[in-house]
C-alpha cells in the first residue's frame, strides 16, 4: 500500500469511528445489537462450534455480551484476547475481566493450554473496502494474530451496527477477510 492509500485508509477509519461514536448511544442499536447476536446464534448451531473467539465489546462495537452468556450456560469454550505486546492471545472467556489500553476489558492472564483449533471467530470491524477486508482500529492486533493462526481458524464472522463499505481498495493483503459480514 502507497502512502496515499494508507491516508485514505485512516481518513476513512477517522470518519467511520466518528459516525459509530456519534451513533452508538441512540436505542435503536440495541435491536441492531439483539438482531446481529441472534444471528451470530444461528451460525454457531448450524456449523456445530464448540470453540469460539469473540471480543469484549467497547461502547461503539456490536455488544455480543448476551451471546456470551448464553454461549457459557452451554458450556462452549469461549476465548478472548489478552493483549501481549503489538498483538494478543487467546485465553478463556472467565469473569472479572479488567480494563486494559484503549479501555479495552478482558479476562485475566491465564497460561491454560487451549485448543488449537477454533470454530467460529467473531471479530468486531469499524468498516472495510470493495476487497471485503477489515478496517479495524488501526493497532493490527487481528492482522497479527490471524497471520499466526489462520490455518486453525475455521469460520471468521465480521461484525458491525453499520457497515461502512470504502469504494476503492484501501486495505493491505494482510488485513484479514472474513467468510460472513453480519450487520
Amino acid at each position: 500500500m502507497n502512502k496515499n492509500n494508507q491516508k485514505t485508509k485512516e481518513n476513512f477509519r477517522c470518519k467511520c469511528l466518528a459516525k459509530l461514536k456519534k451513533t452508538s448511544k441512540n436505542i435503536r442499536y440495541r435491536n441492531k445489537d439483539k438482531y446481529i447476536v441472534a444471528k451470530l446464534y444461528e451460525i454457531v448451531k448450524i456449523i456445530k462450534a464448540q470453540t469460539i473467539m469473540l471480543y469484549i465489546p467497547l461502547e461503539i462495537e456490536v455488544d455480543i455480551k448476551p451471546l456470551i452468556t448464553k454461549l457459557r450456560m452451554e458450556k462452549k469454550v469461549i476465548l478472548a484476547p489478552f493483549m501481549e505486546g503489538k498483538s494478543f492471545r487467546l485465553v478463556k472467556y472467565r469473569l472479572p475481566l479488567t480494563k486494559k489500553r484503549f479501555g479495552i476489558k478482558e479476562p485475566k492472564n491465564s497460561k491454560q493450554f487451549r485448543k488449537k483449533n477454533i470454530d467460529l471467530a467473531i471479530v468486531p470491524i469499524v468498516g472495510t473496502d470493495i476487497t471485503k477486508r477489515r478496517v479495524g482500529f488501526g493497532k493490527g492486533m487481528y492482522d497479527r494474530f490471524f497471520e499466526k493462526e489462520k490455518e486453525n481458524i475455521g469460520i471468521t464472522v465480521f461484525i458491525a451496527r453499520e457497515l461502512y463499505v470504502c469504494s476503492e481498495c484501501i486495505t493491505n493483503e494482510y488485513d484479514i477477510e472474513a467468510d460472513f459480514i453480519i450487520t
